[in-house]
């Protein structure tokens, strides 16, 4: 995964997404590159297009604020995407990288033995760190020692556990870029980025739109082998002090058939083989 032109990657990314349409240019004729010309952004922008090219092949990675405003609305960005672009704009300060903490905060651990839905513990890369035995009954894959992002696009259980994956995996990997922010640099990203690209093809295109999405509380459908689907919301906390640490809870409408079917992971049962697909 090249890194060292992160601005220039996601400009060239995102100006491959806009039809001449959605900007007010005409459309026909032959067009060999998908999207806007590099000419077409810098004029709708109001810079040079010589001054866009070096934005692009990185050889001027600091554009000013008027300038990455100007981009951000030819480009079309919502406000996470225009933020993301102004943080790729501005001066690095080069430190020294100390790896993050993997450790679970005692008070943390301790919590997540006395929730009562599942609830697990990941890191800024989506290993999962710690999680308590209703998100273990809930889904093998929200195991310790997982890689959320690995088993979601390489582990065929993903899709029976996950119905509607499909839906959600583009805001997975949207997710991953916000939160890494500028820090494209990062070894152990970067290699987590290789062996995903590797193994998936639907990774590599997602990962190539440069898509941001920081996330929040939302909803999934899980299909458990013992109770059925489950619509259950999720919501990421962020662990204080836990550098890049998130809680991830699993929670249901008080009352709803979906917070039954929960309730019924926390009774013991017989081991059960078979597909998640048959109740």
């Amino acid at each position: 995964m090249g890194t060292s032109n992160a601005l220039g990657a996601f400009l060239r990314a995102r100006r491959e997404l806009v039809t001449p349409g959605e900007v007010g240019l005409p459309g026909g004729g032959l067009r060999r590159v998908p999207g806007l010309r590099r000419e077409e952004v810098a004029m709708l922008a109001g810079i040079s297009a010589e001054y866009y090219l070096r934005l692009e092949q990185g050889r001027d990675r600091t554009p000013s604020a008027q300038v990455v405003e100007a981009l951000a609305r030819v480009l079309r960005l919502d406000a996470e995407g225009a933020a993301y672009l102004s943080e790729l704009a501005r001066p690095k300060i080069r430190r020294r990288r100390q790896a993050p903490a993997e450790r679970v905060p005692d008070g943390i651990a301790m919590l997540l033995g006395t929730l009562n839905v599942p609830a697990f513990v990941v890191n800024r890369y989506r290993d999962v760190l710690a999680a308590n035995a209703l998100a273990v009954e809930l889904s093998p894959l929200m195991r310790p020692g997982t890689n959320r992002l690995v088993v979601l696009f390489t582990d065929p259980v993903a899709r029976l556990y996950h119905p509607d994956l499909d839906d959600n995996i583009g805001n997975v990997v949207a997710q991953l870029r916000a939160e890494m922010g500028a820090d494209t640099d990062d070894p152990r990203l970067q290699s987590l980025i290789g062996e995903l690209s590797l193994k998936s093809e639907r990774f590599r295109k997602l990962w190539a739109r440069h898509d941001i999405h920081r996330g929040g509380s939302d909803t999934g459908v899980i299909r458990h082998p013992r109770v059925g689907e489950m619509r259950l919301r999720r919501e990421k906390l962020a662990v204080i002090g836990g550098d890049g640490l998130q809680l991830v809870v699993y929670h249901a409408e008080p009352g709803s058939p979906d917070a039954d079917a929960l309730a019924l992971l926390a009774v013991p049962s017989e081991p059960y083989v078979g597909d998640p697909g048959q109740r």
